[in-house]
């Protein structure tokens, strides 16, 4: 099957924004009296959406009914408007990856579960305005996925078959997003969860580095 098209994740697989989200969801924890976690928690806390994100933390600083839930998640999201940006910088190898996907006219895309307006804004700081062909972060209309919505749309608008895209992500929400739009689906080993995670998915393919991807296409 030739692939024409590829589908990123953005936190933990095109960015490591590990920092950021740590950084901003513990100025909004701290707030409300609460001690922050350790920055590599925030590893198994993100990748379901940024309310799922706050509800984890909150758990595990000791909020077990959720009471503050609103309250900090409004927080969470000014301070993270402010400073999505923080210590955020593109994995090594991913911007040489991508230009050699380009070279190659295949289509590239990022499909994430942060807010679109921050998705936007990172993607736009680290690769450009324009540099990718569709950026969809979440909104209200959207599924978050796993479900493959967002994925197929990609395709869609791009008059590619979902057999004909490579979905990269670097968690099992990914990896369930990928196979569920029956994409050729791809683990990346340097994000935010371990090979085990990725692996137990069956998916086609798990790489160690970003130059990894072009063997696929």
């Amino acid at each position: 099957m030739k692939h024409n098209g590829c589908i990123f994740d953005l936190d933990g697989t095109l960015a490591d924004s590990l920092e950021s989200i740590a950084y901003n969801a513990n100025r909004a924890l701290e707030q409300f009296g609460f001690a922050p976690n350790p920055v590599e928690n925030y590893k198994q806390y993100a990748g379901d959406g940024a309310l799922t994100m706050i509800q984890r933390a909150l758990l595990a600083a000791g909020d077990d009914a959720l009471a503050n839930l609103e309250q900090v998640y409004a927080v969470y999201l000014a301070y993270f408007e402010k400073d999505c940006m923080y210590h955020v910088r593109p994995y090594p190898g991913i911007c040489s990856l991508l230009r050699e996907l380009k070279r190659r006219e295949i289509k590239i895309a990022v499909l994430s579960n942060k807010p679109h307006e921050r998705c936007v804004d990172v993607v736009n700081a680290l690769f450009g305005a324009g540099y990718f062909d569709l950026v969809f972060g979440m909104t209200d209309e959207r599924t978050k996925k796993p479900d493959p919505a967002g994925a197929l749309a990609i395709a869609q608008a791009w008059n590619i078959a979902p057999q004909s895209c490579v979905y990269v992500g670097d968690t099992d929400t990914d990896m369930k997003t990928g196979q569920a739009a029956g994409m050729f689906t791809v683990g990346v080993t340097w994000g935010f969860r371990e090979e085990r995670e990725l692996a137990a998915f069956s998916v086609q393919a798990i790489i160690d580095d970003p130059a990894g991807l072009l063997n696929f296409f």
